[in-house]
Parts: C-alpha cells; structure tokens; sequence
C-alpha cells in the first residue's frame, strides 16, 4: 500500500515507549526518529510508521544464467530474469554490487516495474524464473515478496539471493514464496563479519540460524556461496571449520561455492584469490565430508561439474557458466547407480549459456 509521499507501506516493525520506532527485518533492528533512515537508507520513518522507499523500482533487469547467482543444482543451463534496487543492510567493504548496494541516490533507480510487470516479462524474456539480486533482497522484502506471489501465477519459480541476515521473526514470511535461495555465508568468525561486513553484534550467528532455518524448517532450494579474500577468510583452518559445520548442521548434501574474490570498493588493496586457493578449500569440503562442492568466477572444469557421490560419475559438466554434458531426468537420479542426487532439476538442461542481456521493463 502506498503512503502520501509515494513510498510502500512497510511492515516489520513496532512502536517503543521512548517513542521510537524500531525496525526488526533484519538483525540491527534500527530505531528510528521522525524522516530518520535506517541503516539500509532504503527503510525510513514517515509518520507514525516504517515506509519503504524503493518499492517498484530498479536498478536495471538482466537477463543471466542462473549459474550465475550461483545455483548449480535448480533447473542448470537456464534462464533467470535478475534484478536489485538500492542499498543493503550491511556495509562489506568488498562489496562487488557496490555502486547499487551502497547508493544512496533514488535517481539510480531508473526502471520502474510492479510485480506483475515482472512476472510478465520473465517468461517472455525466455525465463524459468525470477532473481532477486545484487542488492540483498530482504531489505526490500514487500516488493521481492509480492513479486514472487505474481511470479507463481504465471508458473514462474523465484529465487532469493541473499546473506541471510534476517530476524527469525521475519525469516518465514521473506520465505515462504521463494523456490530456492543462495545465501551467502561471509566467512566463518565473528570478527570478520564485524570487521569486514560492518554486520551488528552476533552477524555471523545470525546468518547460521537462517541456513538452519532453511534446512530444517522449509521446502526452499538453498545453495551457500562463501567468497574466499586472500588473508581475510581464506585460511585452511576456517574454511575447514565451515564445511564441518554444514556437514554437522545441513548434512552434506548442500551446495557450497568458494568464489573468487577480485579487488573492488574499499578494498583495491587485496589481490585476487588465487584459483589454486579455491582448489584446495574445495578439497577441503570435499574431506570433510560434503557432496557437492564448487569453484566459481575462474574456469575450472572439474572444479564446477557436478558428481556422483557414491560412483563418481560426471552427471553435470559444466566451464564457468557453460553447461557440456548432463546426464540427469527430473528424477535427480545418477544413470549409473540411481542415487538420488538433490536439486531441482529436468530432463534437459537449458540452452542460454554464458549470455547476459539487459532488458528495459519501463514503459517510459
């Protein structure tokens, strides 16, 4: 519902005693003045309420392989219309969407769609489903909820890509309409999360209880995604503890994708990971038991196929976001040994490739 000045009604708030106004969508749980911002910029007090700013529009839609975002597992060699608006709830200084997650300019959002408009344009866009991306989705959680709710009427799948920093009193709504979400697990101590991600007290833990969430408690598809920075969060002793705790905590049939970090924002003083660095955490996650681990943003073939766990069999092929061999049905079952292997997947892969084409939703 739209307010007088042309903003979203929000929700995911409640009035306080000193007369604040405290927003609990995402764990810093910002408590706001009168035409105060929250930390997000994008969620603002107007009135006796919380307002969203952004609602129905954009920085841009792209038309991208849903590797990509990553997902390996849900529906491979697809089409996914994406798209973001503006600002997040954390301040990583080596944001790779800087330029649209640290905007503080309304005028960036130069494309306007409502969630029907969205959902409309996927399928005539060639698309399977609907990204919500470059921007973490749950600051803007109105807009991505009720485009995923129109984005299923017209049997199009969506898919949240986020860093899972979100209240548990939220967590289920935000949900509850994706179809599958890669979540972005930072790195695997607290002080990295404070330090490097200007997350609030308990950022890490806060992103844990959403992956359990998610494994446990809903249907939702989820592939974790950890960007490896040389000397930050890269070492084997992290990247160990990380993957015994997915294996204890999600078992050992969630995705997981080290990438590739390159220098941007407030960290051009960073080299880039090198490729044998993502080699070797996948090794690692490999002997610590999970199924199914990735590279990404290098070209590794082996490192990007999917396999078999029990026979080894190649199953998926895959160069960076191009898909080779597939040997799957929709049934998830390895050919050689039926094993059931999770995902979301169908007889045939999708033909897109490595493609990403802007597209323009505006009709102005």
């Amino acid at each position: 519902m739209s307010t007088a000045s042309g903003s979203y009604a929000g929700r995911w708030w409640r009035k306080l005693e000193d007369g604040r106004i405290e927003c609990y969508l995402c764990p810093r749980r910002c408590k706001l003045h009168e035409g105060q911002r929250a930390f997000c910029f994008v969620r603002m007090r107007e009135g006796d309420q919380i307002v969203l700013t952004t609602y129905g529009r954009s920085t841009g839609f792209c038309v991208d392989p849903v590797e990509k975002k990553p997902l390996n597992h849900f529906l491979p060699g697809t089409s996914i219309l994406s798209f973001g608006t503006a600002g997040c709830n954390l301040g990583c200084k080596f944001c790779q969407n800087w330029d649209i997650s640290k905007s503080r300019e309304i005028e960036r959002l130069s494309d306007a769609a409502t969630p029907e408009d969205i959902a409309r344009a996927a399928p005539s866009n060639g698309c399977a489903s609907v990204a919500f991306t470059y921007n973490d989705p749950v600051l803007w959680a109105e807009y991505a909820i009720d485009t995923a709710r129109a984005c299923h009427a017209h049997g199009i799948k969506a898919v949240a890509v986020t860093a899972g920093y979100v209240t548990a009193e939220a967590r289920a709504e935000f949900f509850a309409p994706m179809d599958a979400a890669n979540v972005d697990l930072k790195g695997f101590t607290d002080k990295f999360y404070k330090d490097a991600c200007t997350s609030g007290a308990g950022g890490l833990q806060d992103v844990l209880d959403t992956l359990v969430w998610l494994k446990h408690e809903s249907k939702v598809w989820f592939e974790i995604t950890t960007l490896l920075i040389p000397d930050l969060n890269d070492s084997e002793q992290e990247v160990r503890e990380e993957c015994r705790w997915i294996r204890k905590e999600l078992g050992p049939d969630v995705p997981l994708h080290f990438t590739a970090f390159h220098p941007d924002y407030r960290m051009l003083d960073r080299p880039r990971t090198p490729p044998d660095t993502l080699r070797r955490a996948r090794q690692i996650g490999l002997e610590a038991g999970l199924h199914y681990v990735y590279t990404g943003n290098v070209h590794d073939v082996e490192g990007q196929t999917t396999y078999c766990p029990h026979c080894q069999a190649i199953l998926v092929e895959r160069d960076w976001f191009e898909i080779g061999r597939y040997r799957l049905k929709a049934d998830g079952k390895c050919p050689d040994c039926a094993t059931p292997i999770p995902g979301v997947w169908t007889d045939h892969p999708g033909s897109w490739g490595a493609r990403r084409r802007a597209v323009r939703l505006s009709k102005g």
